[in-house]
């Protein structure tokens, strides 16, 4: 896939090829953040004292990150959303000028806060042991930089397969978005059998990556829980990446008037 060339972005078997090897990223990201407890201090707004901000530790973090990578041109790239976007300067970088795939305004399709949400409460609670180390508070909360940007771009990616579906289908999906049939868009870009496919592949990466081959008979061998990482993208990736579909599908013709 490359974003200067417009067809190779819309063909779906790249779009597919590109998703599979996200999974090894947030699989690899998740196992970096499993050997650290749940420390809940840096989610906390206040939880740790830092000068002119009002936020957690994380986020904190995650803004100040992004405001280096944006200065290099991360947030030009068509496949980034950021969680701080009105925060974020010019890049210091000439710009790329990206051919548009994309409806005009993609980025009004944003979920990151509800994405935070859920990687909060229920997956750094399913994936890590209870407790917190202080001396390790700015450790864990790189890896949870790095797992948040990893489901969002994951999740967000969900634009592209909504656009190339809409190409495929035109016709019919348009009649759809004006008809504002939301069960309608969600079962034209539901595919059971590929999200089956998906959950079992994710599945055996977890278990396969997840696992010293040293100390197989260790009852402590497993470095994440490969049980909470399928729970995850069934309970939250998918859904999500399905509902970021329909709402840039709801907005695709915004364009045309």
């Amino acid at each position: 896939m490359d974003f200067l060339r417009p067809d190779t972005v819309m063909d779906l078997k790249n779009i597919r090829a590109v998703l599979v090897r996200m999974e090894d990223t947030i699989v690899f990201n998740l196992i970096e953040r499993a050997k650290f407890p749940r420390q809940p201090s840096s989610y906390q707004k206040g939880g740790i004292a830092i000068p002119d901000f009002d936020g957690s530790f994380v986020d904190w973090i995650l803004r100040e990150e992004e405001i280096v990578h944006a200065k290099v041109r991360r947030y030009q790239s068509p496949d980034e959303v950021p969680f701080f976007p009105d925060d974020l300067p010019e890049p210091i970088l000439p710009p790329i000028s990206y051919p548009p795939v994309l409806y005009p305004h993609p980025n009004k399709v944003n979920v990151n806060d509800r994405i935070k949400d859920f990687y909060v409460s229920e997956i750094v609670r399913s994936i890590c042991p209870e407790g917190e180390q202080k001396e390790n508070l700015g450790s864990s909360s790189l890896c949870d930089v790095e797992c948040l940007r990893s489901l969002s771009r994951r999740i967000h990616f969900g634009r592209f397969v909504a656009e190339s579906k809409f190409l495929m289908e035109r016709e019919t999906m348009t009649a759809m978005i004006k008809a504002k049939d939301m069960a309608g868009l969600d079962a034209a870009i539901t595919n059971s059998a590929v999200e089956k496919q998906v959950l079992a592949r994710l599945k055996k990466k977890a278990e396969t990556y997840g696992i010293d081959p040293n100390l197989m008979s260790s009852p402590n061998h497993k470095k994440v829980d490969a049980g909470a990482v399928v729970a995850m993208y069934e309970n939250w990736v998918i859904p999500l990446t399905k509902e970021v579909e329909v709402e840039y599908l709801l907005h695709r013709l915004d364009q045309e008037g």
